[in-house]
């Protein structure tokens, strides 16, 4: 017996399980959103964090990380019973086909499962739809749980997609937009700053290193598994 889960959330960074094997790659006709929303770990019931799920979209590619397990049906049920909990937001589990740069016209797996979310605000009360961009900057710059801040959420997602290589033009726009409420309300202070670190990345949107400020490694390490 064996499973391969795709991640393309905090998966891809944390994926907070045991597992065989890893390998990036990505699926197609799906593109990342942050139209979820997120109560319990980084955002309240009153104030939902934004998290990203996947949406369908033809001719997209969303790259992420695929994880095998395998070794037996307690170590899979073990595995499972993780993610069900972790990802208990969305609401639908799908199986794709999951690619790598060797190989882009035949998959290197098939039967991916990938946890989505149903794109209805009825029949899915975690599902917040789309917004203006500058809406859900506000949204994620100031929402906060018992996990930490809904902005360190979205620039470890873009460092993570940096690390592997494969940038999201999406995940870096809203990113530096949530930079810029940050600098309006005062979270961007240099005491702040000095707080969290900072490095400097290469992006490939920009003509110029940008700036991006990220935990300490040790708080890093301590932030609790969320997607």
């Amino acid at each position: 017996m064996v499973f391969w889960i795709f991640g393309y959330g905090s998966l891809v960074w944390n994926p907070g399980f045991e597992y065989d094997e890893k390998m990036i790659g990505y699926i197609k006709d799906y593109k990342r959103v942050f139209d979820l929303a997120c109560i319990d770990h980084r955002g309240t019931p009153e104030h939902p964090a934004r998290t990203c799920t996947l949406e369908e979209s033809e001719g997209a590619i969303c790259w992420g990380a695929v994880y095998c397990v395998r070794g037996g049906l307690e170590k899979e049920k073990k595995a499972m019973e993780y993610l069900e909990r972790r990802e208990c937001e969305y609401d639908s589990k799908t199986l794709v086909d999951f690619y790598t740069e060797e190989d882009s016209a035949q998959p290197a797996l098939t039967g991916v499962i990938v946890f989505t979310s149903t794109p209805d605000k009825v029949n899915n009360k975690y599902y917040l739809g789309p917004a203006p961009l500058e809406e859900m900057a506000w949204q994620i710059a100031t929402a906060h749980g018992p996990c930490g801040d809904n902005r360190e959420y979205i620039f470890k997602m873009e460092k993570a997609l940096y690390d592997i290589g494969h940038e999201d033009d999406y995940i870096i726009e809203l990113a530096n937009e949530v930079r810029k409420v940050l600098e309006i309300v005062g979270a961007g202070s240099q005491k702040e700053k000095k707080l969290l670190g900072s490095s400097y990345i290469p992006l490939k949107t920009q003509s110029s290193p940008v700036k991006i400020f990220s935990l300490p490694e040790a708080a890093a390490v301590a932030v609790a598994a969320d997607s």
